[in-house]
């Protein structure tokens, strides 16, 4: 998963762009089978909570269950507090609202480290039916806002939840170590780098590593780090691993040490998919694990080259 292109499925639904569909004279589908992507064109005459009322005004939103929020800024970075707090005074049009997706926006509109967010716990508060949620974005210390923030919450059905960031503050996984989640079945930071407001350290990882939290949790994401290879050594010895179905250490600065620790830590046969797209790994050691890991779907693609000096995340500005 990359941010040069826009989702195209959200929430095993297909995402509807409505704002280009009524701009177009298109048909609407059936409430609750797409995921309603709300977003507006980047200097464009137009406003996001104009366009979120149309949503509301044009569509039985009673029986949506998936909204992807895509670009709401007009000319420039703008906090998504005010998108946020239009959606925060439709929850009561949205009872069957599961999905969402905040901020489908790609590096051509914005990047990722301009795409101001904000506090997103008031979603988990004011959704407590929601079951899946996305948050694309954090702000370095370049644009003018809070960023991206979560405070400690207890949510019943929240079974999956990503931040996707280019440097991704501790608090944020900090506050999810602390949240009481017993549905959450997946789990995926993308860390990011310093430059960008990155400040994740392994310790902050931990609580999620150590097998005591999270008793539903089948899917573990922590990617697009430099610490990719100190991060598999802890893996390799993690209480969490053996009730995985799947591990994604993608997108990050892994190089054969990092292959080798998972190798001669714990069994991971057990697994059904491991991700280390976007990595820095030999062909000698791309084969071990193919041997080593045969019953496992292991995808090794858009490899670099192991003696680059100049390795970097996939996603970081």
């Amino acid at each position: 998963m990359t941010v040069n292109n826009h989702i195209e499925e959200f929430h095993g639904l297909p995402v509807f762009d409505f704002v280009a569909a009524v701009d177009e004279g298109a048909d609407l589908p059936e409430p609750a089978a797409a995921a309603w992507k709300i977003g507006i064109e980047f200097e464009a005459e137009q406003d996001w909570v104009s366009r979120w009322q149309q949503f509301l005004d044009r569509v039985d939103v009673s029986r949506v269950t998936a909204v992807v929020v895509g670009e709401w800024s007009q000319d420039g970075p703008d906090s998504f507090a005010g998108p946020l707090a239009a959606i925060l005074g439709a929850a009561d049009r949205l009872p069957a609202l599961r999905g969402l997706f905040i901020g489908d926006i790609t590096y051509e509109e914005n990047e990722i480290s301009w795409i101001d967010m904000t506090d997103v716990t008031p979603v988990l508060t004011t959704f407590p039916l929601l079951t899946e949620l996305v948050v694309r974005g954090a702000s370095d210390e370049s644009v003018e806002g809070e960023g991206v923030m979560l405070r400690p919450v207890r949510h019943e059905h929240l079974r999956a939840l990503r931040f996707e960031s280019g440097g991704l503050p501790a608090a944020v996984p900090q506050a999810v170590a602390a949240s009481e989640l017993p549905a959450l079945e997946r789990l995926e930071f993308w860390l990011g780098v310093e430059n960008y407001g990155g400040t994740t350290q392994l310790a902050d990882l931990e609580p999620f590593l150590d097998g005591t939290r999270f008793p539903a949790l089948r899917h573990l994401g922590l990617q697009n780090s430099e610490i990719q290879d100190e991060i598999a050594a802890a893996v390799a010895h993690a209480p969490v691993v053996p009730r995985l179905e799947s591990l994604n250490l993608s997108m990050g600065v892994f190089t054969d040490q990092g292959a080798t620790a998972l190798l001669e830590g714990q069994p991971l046969t057990h697994l059904k998919s491991l991700d280390l797209h976007h990595h820095y790994l030999t062909d000698a050691m791309q084969q071990r694990l193919r041997e080593s890991l045969s019953g496992v779907a292991i995808d090794l693609s858009e490899p670099g080259k192991p003696d680059d000096r100049w390795r970097y995340v996939a996603v970081a500005e």
